[in-house]
């Protein structure tokens, strides 16, 4: 069904990006932004579109949750038997994606996605809900199945069984770390004219330059 949406169009004007205001780390100036966005109380500010690609080269994005960013770069987990652990298992360059639209600002990261550590997969595990550890438990995860039926006889089951129990991290579940070597801060600006500042990884640090919008 066909929809025009050419007029479907808006201004930005609230800030501006200039290379005099940044911070010369990256990571550093993503936190910075990242901590505004929270204040700003923008809802799940660290949802963020990571993409990927198989050995074919096909790929596929999906939205997920940071879970943790720190000097090495920004940690998500997931099944590593799901569609992306797959892709990232043949092909470890992955792409993310921030988009805060109520401060006008997108970043854009490139890099290269590791598994963590069994023990740091091990202690955000044990500090998740108990019902989010019993779907990671059991959910085969971009598997197809019967049914919603099929998935929540799997949970009841699992439920039963480990009722009183602590539930183990299983081992197909676990956190990856994308570890940039790009990133893009993108501001919003009138007439289309964004503010587009790209982060470069050298040898020597980040090397920061202007892009055109």
């Amino acid at each position: 069904m066909k929809r025009d949406l050419s007029s479907l169009r808006q201004d930005y004007a609230a800030h501006r990006l200039d290379e005099g205001q940044v911070l010369e780390d990256a990571l550093a100036q993503f936190a910075a932004w990242f901590d505004q966005a929270q204040r700003a109380g923008i809802p799940e500010p660290n949802a963020m579109t990571l993409a990927t690609a198989g050995h074919q080269g096909q790929p596929s994005a999906r939205v997920v949750l940071l879970k943790e960013l720190d000097t090495r770069g920004f940690v998500f987990y997931t099944h590593y038997g799901s569609r992306k652990g797959k892709e990232l298992d043949a092909n470890p360059r992955a792409a993310l994606v921030f988009l805060w639209l109520e401060l006008q600002r997108q970043v854009r990261i490139e890099g290269v996605a590791e598994r963590i550590s069994p023990r740091e997969s091990n202690r955000y595990f044990a500090s998740r809900p108990r019902e989010s550890q019993l779907g990671a438990l059991v959910s085969p995860q971009s598997q197809p199945v019967p049914d919603r039926g099929y998935l929540e006889d799997l949970y009841g089951k699992a439920e039963r069984e480990l009722a009183g129990k602590t539930i183990r991290r299983p081992a197909h579940w676990g956190g990856y770390r994308v570890v940039p070597d790009r990133m893009e801060f993108w501001q919003g600006r009138p007439g289309r004219l964004h503010d587009r500042l790209e982060y470069v990884r050298e040898r020597q640090g980040w090397t920061i330059r202007r892009l055109a919008p």
